[in-house]
């Protein structure tokens, strides 16, 4: 069986741990394939409230085999802590795997990520402070270290030193903080080591063996394509690449054996940190969908700035990802609300934009051209067929089928597993 990815349409935070979750029951191996412990996944389930870094969502089933792929860069100590947190509450965590390809989080990239965030001042991008950027730097610059490397302590001993040498120089003589210790980084690597060794595999080797025997393969993608380096809110966008097409380079799976793509949107907007975000509210409608939605970010807790649905964004994100269909979150919280707005296209002085702009500038001056449809004002939380759905809740999802041009495939109606009306199911 070909393989389904799960991306996120919006700028993250879009409730794709719970899709994944809820899909991977009949999936057979869950695969994480960008990002790093900068992401969060929540997931709600018969086993409590679970905030997810660095592991795959699937981890709730012991059936499936959950995979840090190679798009990733890990942060062994978050890993490690996620590993025992899980393990506390009685999950076995025995089916997972690490690439060895997958990239690590360093201590100088922690300490070069602060330090440069300080340095921007106001143009401060927003960062998380995980290391993530300098990590994906060094990936790209062909200095970084890899999981693989846990696996020989020589080899591990030698790649620090060299690292731990030339990261000094910037830490010292750029940014005038304290320099860093070879030997105290290694210890804790290798510490590390210890722990991680047994899950470090070559894991495009097993997905091979996994998709020739027809197992369903799901791959989680991380964060949202309007965060994408390429064709996100450039340069207040993250490191690696959220979307299809970084499933296939973050997994090692082929685009041929792809089937089925679904982006993830909430039925209205969010994003963490800086960068333009066209629809942003800023009245008492912000506020109200951002506390009865509890909209704080996972990995940070910082609030989330909330605005209606762009769906000048959302064609972008179906264009660039040749999304199959959607599955839109958070329908719920619009329930109470008189009268609900969709962003249809931009306005910039006097000139009307269609398209999601390249360019910064011209997107930090955009005004949105809203499309008004009337609220529903009926709790949604209990439907669980499509057809039960109030009519002006049926019309608003039409309406974002017409403008995206992609079928809606999954309606969540609440952040519990059960709280979802599955239109096209999978497998």
């Amino acid at each position: 069986m070909p393989a389904i990815i799960v991306i996120g349409g919006q700028w993250g935070d879009e409730g794709k741990g719970k899709i994944v979750e809820l899909l991977a029951e009949k999936a057979r191996f869950v695969v994480r394939y960008s990002g790093g412990n900068n992401a969060g996944h929540t997931v709600i389930n018969q086993y409590g409230e679970f905030g997810l870094h660095l592991i795959p969502s699937g981890i709730f089933y012991p059936g499936v085999t959950c995979v840090i792929g190679n798009g990733v860069v890990i942060d062994p100590a978050s890993l490690i802590q996620e590993m025992e947190s899980l393990k506390a509450k009685g999950i076995d965590i025995s089916n997972f795997f690490i690439s060895e390809r997958a990239h690590m989080v360093m201590p100088y990239h922690l300490l070069l990520d602060a330090l440069e965030e300080e340095a921007r001042g106001a143009g401060a991008i927003g960062t998380t402070r995980r290391g993530i950027g300098p990590a994906f730097v060094d990936k790209t610059g062909r200095q970084g270290l890899r999981a693989g490397d846990l696996l020989e302590r020589e080899v591990l001993s030698k790649r620090i030193a060299e690292m731990v040498t030339v990261k000094n120089g910037f830490i010292t003589r750029v940014y005038g903080a304290a320099p860093l210790s070879a030997g105290d980084v290694f210890e804790k690597y290798w510490g590390y080591s210890q722990v991680l060794s047994r899950y470090i595999v070559d894991t495009v080797a097993l997905l091979k063996d996994a998709l020739a025997r027809k197992d369903l393969v799901m791959l989680e993608g991380a964060q949202g394509t309007l965060l994408d380096p390429d064709f996100g809110t450039y340069p207040y966008v993250t490191s690696s690449y959220p979307t299809a097409g970084g499933g296939c380079q973050g997994s090692g799976i082929g685009p041929k054996d792809i089937s089925r793509i679904i982006g993830v949107f909430k039925a209205y907007s969010t994003r963490v940190g800086g960068g333009p975000m066209p629809t942003e509210l800023t009245d008492e409608t912000a506020t109200l969908i951002r506390e009865r939605a509890r909209e704080y970010g996972t990995t940070t807790g910082r609030p989330r700035r909330c605005g209606w649905f762009d769906a000048v964004a959302g064609a972008l994100s179906v264009q660039v990802n040749s999304l199959t269909g959607m599955a839109v979150t958070r329908l719920d919280v619009l329930d109470i609300l008189p009268t609900i707005k969709i962003c249809t296209a931009y306005k910039s002085g006097d000139r009307v934009v269609q398209r999601f702009p390249a360019q910064i500038d011209l997107l930090e001056k955009c005004c949105p051209v809203y499309e008004e449809l009337p609220g529903w004002l009926t709790p949604t939380s209990g439907v669980r067929r499509y057809r039960d759905l109030p009519l002006a809740a049926r019309r608003y999802l039409r309406r974002l089928e017409e403008l995206l041009a992609c079928p809606v495939d999954i309606v969540s109606v609440g952040a519990r597993r059960e709280e979802t009306i599955m239109i096209k199911p999978v497998g």
